[in-house]
């Protein structure tokens, strides 16, 4: 944590620190909003959002009882490059699906949202595409630290090294205008 003269060299004040922690908590949610309203727009889902991340749950839960399917769903929104998801939260999501056995469908899925605007300094941004990415658990990884990137690549980040990892796209049930494949979906694709 920065002290108050560091704040001070970067002309940051506390009020901006806030003010920046409020902008991503409200993206965080909306985000999450979104992909809960496109399920209940089915006619066979039911999404809910589970509460904040203090209390060790998943963002969503979303369930269709006609397809038996479960999905746990961490949310991630950002105008950076990369989104990080903390091993943590991999761990919970993967705890709640292997919870619920009666579901014959059980995934762990990753949202991304990369927003059309590029943060490149305090309060500057720049135009890009907007992107979603949907990115399912392989469960036979055990739950590590890793970062989806604006091109849709995954990586495992650990002793402060990136590490390749291929987290397979998703297509989810509802349409979604922004939703990328990742590069390697796209180079698979190409070569079929």
């Amino acid at each position: 944590m920065k002290s108050a003269p560091d704040l001070k060299k970067t002309g940051k004040t506390s009020k901006d620190n806030k003010k920046i922690a409020r902008t991503r908590r409200q993206r965080g949610y909306h985000w999450e909003d979104t992909l809960v309203k496109r399920f209940n727009g089915l006619e066979d889902w039911k999404a809910f959002r589970l509460g904040s991340p203090s209390v060790a749950l998943p963002d969503i839960l979303a369930v269709s009882t006609s397809n038996s399917t479960i999905f746990t769903i961490e949310a991630k929104s950002g105008t950076t490059n990369s989104l990080v998801v903390p091993y943590d939260q991999v761990q919970r999501c993967m705890r709640w699906v292997n919870t619920f056995e009666l579901y014959r469908i059980r995934k762990v899925i990753f949202a991304f949202k990369f927003l059309s605007k590029k943060r490149i300094g305090l309060g500057q941004y720049e135009k890009r595409e907007l992107r979603e990415y949907y990115k399912v658990w392989d469960a036979s990884y055990e739950p590590v630290d890793f970062a989806c990137n604006y091109d849709g690549t995954t990586y495992l980040i650990g002793d402060g090294k990136r590490q390749r990892i291929e987290l397979k796209d998703y297509t989810m049930p509802f349409n979604a205008k922004h939703a990328k494949m990742g590069r390697l979906a796209e180079i698979q694709c190409q070569q079929a």
